[in-house]
């Protein structure tokens, strides 16, 4: 897969991850836009997104990935989180059962808050922790499957799947834009230039210097 420039580009797809704390958000997001794993896993402290162009069909979508940074422990995440999100990536931990029983308290809030064709995806990370694992990839697949979820189980840490995790949502999420399954005003995947209002908002909101 192309890593692309971020440059030229036809779409930019918002994607949310969600799920409870010490799951291993910030390091799928990590993983995915610039190939790091962080072994000191603080909690992350304030919104953050990175981004990553790749191409699907020729066409370039530049995935721009939020990490919800820690405001889940306080149940503080806002509507603003995900406003404008075409997919979701909703992290259990493999081993702690407890953070795969909170799924559907994560679905709900998803879905009240989020367009209603998001593409959402389950994932079950740790996986190089299947020695200790408590919950069987079999009963995760089963509700993802009932609820209509793509499923996948990924390591941040061996760097298993994680490419390939938010490639499907991605291309899922193109799928639906490009056979315009997606009505207008629905799902707002908008061609987005480079000179875009997008660009300025990035530049203003992230000078923290």
């Amino acid at each position: 897969v192309n890593m692309g420039t971020d440059l030229a580009y036809n779409f930019v797809f918002k994607v949310v991850l969600i799920g409870e704390s010490g799951v291993g958000k910030s390091n799928l997001l990590s993983r995915f836009t610039k190939n790091e794993f962080n072994h000191d896993s603080r909690t992350t402290i304030g919104v953050e997104f990175s981004t990553r162009s790749i191409q699907v069909d020729s066409i370039t979508i530049k995935a721009q990935i939020w990490d919800t940074a820690g405001l889940e422990r306080y149940r503080a995440i806002t509507s603003a989180y995900y406003r404008g999100a075409v997919g979701a990536l909703l992290v259990y931990d493999i081993t702690k059962h407890l953070t795969y029983e909170n799924v559907e308290r994560w679905l709900k809030e998803l879905y009240h808050h989020a367009d209603p064709h998001i593409v959402v995806m389950l994932v079950g990370n740790k996986s190089d922790l299947a020695n200790v694992r408590t919950v069987p990839t079999e009963e995760a697949r089963d509700f993802a499957e009932a609820k209509g979820l793509l499923f996948m189980e990924t390591s941040a840490l061996e760097s298993t799947n994680v490419e390939s995790a938010f490639l499907e949502v991605l291309t899922a999420i193109h799928k639906k834009v490009a056979s315009k399954e997606v009505t207008r005003g629905s799902i707002s995947a908008v061609t987005l230039g480079p000179s875009s209002e997008f660009n300025e908002e990035k530049r203003s909101c992230c000078n923290s210097s």
